[in-house]
């Protein structure tokens, strides 16, 4: 037999692809031509494979070898296609039968000496084979974990191409999968008691856990902004299955998932430098595209600091998906998609200068300081749910601990139970959280509160200092709030307190009236008229 089909898999942005690879061999001067649109790491897939046939005490046939990748018109990039071109090689050769290799999708990188390398993607690429109806899958032994996540398929481990083709000449026997270690101790993580002061930010680190809101943090150097952000992920529920697939296959994409690793269920985190280009962030690069800090914080928190000193072109490149909660990448050789669900967490200073002591103490002009703040633009800081003013702290609020604070394993348990609501108000609709919530579903019956509750909306809506996105966002801040007090919709007061948590202290208090902030009894932190 001089033809030969072996089965693998690539990717085309986040999704899984079959791909059949074609091994002819004919007579004529000794040569391997790639076809398929193979991309320069492909294309060099020729040397590895030859080496690695060659140490593993095979014979490379000396004649025209052509081997191509189907679908033709799909780019292929990557080095998971080795192993499954060694094998349709060996096979059109007569080296291999062809019986054992029927149904089978084979996966992973060769090194010269033989030894299967572990591959990005593997779980999309897996879940494709699913999707096709594939059966059974080969793939490396670091990348076994990964794989057994899959449903439906059952994954073999291997480690050298020796070892492969000594199962399929049924001398010998695949690797077991690893043994699941055992899961480290829980780690406590960040805790938002360890923040001294800012009670005002902590609620509202809660408050954007509870209903999946963005934030906005605007203070001076050192008044807990970035220990506020970094806190957010340890108040965040456990991802469920489908969420933990989704993260699992795009850190595995991104080349970031450990080895042996299995799902991804702590909310992810991603804090880009303030230097980060906008294929960085949103994803990009030459090519074909690939996911940024956006997507690899995907069902995380995205937590840009510095952000005044980021590029205005970055920071604009986030408002659509922000809005729609995926990216989409267009380049001349295709569209590219990939998921960015996040709750975005925004820091920055109040100007170039930003004295710790704050605005009193502040030298620059107000030109500047307003030149500054508009680096973040009015599009999107109205994408922002909750924005709030912190202040600097004094010696007293730093020195003196022996108030009360939740921990964010009490706050945490607050915030389940309010997602828990929110999870079974929009069941019928498939909502998760308030955040995801439409809002003419707010405006409409039976969610719509009485004209009385939302009085300091319409006002700030007519006088322009509210837009209609920013109206809708103030409602969904309010239903949030309902929820972590355990009500079953929200009152005047929640959106009241909404609206403070949206405009900030100042703005609120033109609209209609100034409220302050105090503690409750059925909460640790709340807001009420004084």
């Amino acid at each position: 037999m001089s033809y030969a089909r072996v089965l693998c898999a690539g990717l085309l942005g986040m999704e899984g692809r079959i791909v059949e690879i074609e091994a002819d061999l004919a007579p004529g001067l000794p040569a391997v031509i790639l076809t398929g649109l193979p991309d320069k790491g492909l294309n060099e897939a020729r040397e590895r494979v030859r080496a690695a046939v060659v140490n593993s005490g095979q014979t490379w046939p000396q004649r025209r070898i052509t081997v191509n990748l189907q679908p033709a018109t799909m780019p292929k990039h990557g080095s998971g296609f080795d192993l499954a071109i060694a094998c349709a090689l060996l096979t059109a050769a007569g080296d291999l039968p062809a019986a054992p290799l029927d149904g089978v999708v084979l996966l992973g990188e060769l090194g010269l000496d033989g030894g299967v390398r572990s591959i990005r993607g593997v779980l999309p690429m897996v879940a494709a084979a699913v999707r096709h109806g594939v059966s059974r899958v080969v793939v490396p032994i670091a990348n076994a974990r990964e794989a057994t996540a899959v449903p439906g398929i059952d994954v073999r481990a291997v480690d050298t191409l020796e070892r492969l083709i000594s199962f399929l000449r049924s001398e010998a026997h695949l690797l077991d999968l690893p043994d699941i270690p055992e899961p480290p101790p829980a780690s406590p993580g960040l805790d938002l008691a360890d923040v001294a002061g800012q009670e005002l930010g902590k609620y509202a680190i809660e408050v954007a856990a509870a209903g999946g809101h963005h934030v906005a943090f605007f203070g001076p150097p050192g008044a807990g902004k970035t220990m506020l952000a970094e806190r957010l992920p340890w108040i965040l529920p456990e991802l469920d299955d489908d969420a933990a697939l989704e993260v699992t296959a795009i850190q595995s994409i991104a080349g970031v998932l450990p080895p042996h690793s299995t799902l991804v269920r702590r909310p992810p985190f991603q804090s880009p430098h303030h230097t980060a280009s906008t294929s960085a962030l949103v994803g990009g690069g030459t090519g074909i595209a690939k996911p940024g800090a956006m997507s690899l914080a995907h069902r995380g928190v995205l937590f840009l600091d510095e952000a005044g000193e980021l590029a205005p072109s970055t920071l604009q490149a986030l408002r659509q998906p922000l809005e729609s909660g995926r990216v989409i990448v267009a380049r001349a050789n295709g569209t590219t998609e990939f998921p960015a669900r996040v709750q975005m967490v925004v820091a920055t200073n109040p100007c170039p200068c930003a004295q710790p002591a704050g605005d009193q103490a502040c030298i620059c002009a107000p030109a500047i300081r307003r030149r500054y703040l508009a680096r973040i633009s009015g599009p999107l800081l109205d994408r922002i749910d909750i924005q709030v003013h912190l202040r600097a702290l004094s010696a007293a609020q730093l020195m003196t601990n022996d108030a009360p604070t939740d921990s964010s394993m009490i706050i945490a348990e607050r915030v389940a139970k309010a997602r828990a609501a929110a999870a079974a108000r929009w069941s019928m609709n498939g909502w998760q959280t308030n955040a995801e919530v439409p809002g003419p579903q707010l405006r409409r019956p039976p969610w719509r509160l009485p004209n009385n509750d939302t009085k300091v909306l319409r006002t700030g809506l007519d006088r322009g200092r509210l837009s209609v996105r920013g109206f809708d966002r103030v409602l969904r801040l309010a239903w949030t709030i309902a929820d972590l007090d355990g009500r079953q919709r929200p009152s005047r007061e929640d959106v009241d307190e909404a609206a403070q948590l949206r405009m900030g202290e100042e703005r609120a208090d033109r609209i209609n009236r100034p409220f302050s902030f105090s503690p409750s009894a059925n909460r640790t932190t709340a807001w009420k008229e004084p």
